[in-house]
């Protein structure tokens, strides 16, 4: 797990106030939305500013792969690394 991974499940947590969960709970791999950990539209807008605010990285909603971006926890960890490099 990359150091990016941990700190995007920790902004996950903090951001939506997930009071029950911790790091170790969010699996990497698993889906963001629907049967994974459940988060809706709202929470991804939510997750997107704070993904900009912390890294300085816009998911622009517009853009193709947006779903797959926001697919899981390592998704949006390379996205993140790859915009950032």
């Amino acid at each position: 797990m990359s150091q990016t991974e941990i700190e995007l499940k920790q902004l996950i947590i903090d951001t939506l106030a997930l009071e029950e969960v911790n790091v170790d709970d969010i699996k990497s791999d698993a889906a963001l939305f629907n049967s994974g950990l459940g988060l809706d539209s709202i929470d991804a807008l939510e997750l997107g500013l704070a993904i900009r605010k912390k890294y300085d990285v816009k998911i622009d909603v517009e853009h193709d792969d947006v779903v797959k971006i926001f697919a899981s926890v390592s998704a949006l960890a390379q996205f993140i690394e790859s915009v950032r490099q």
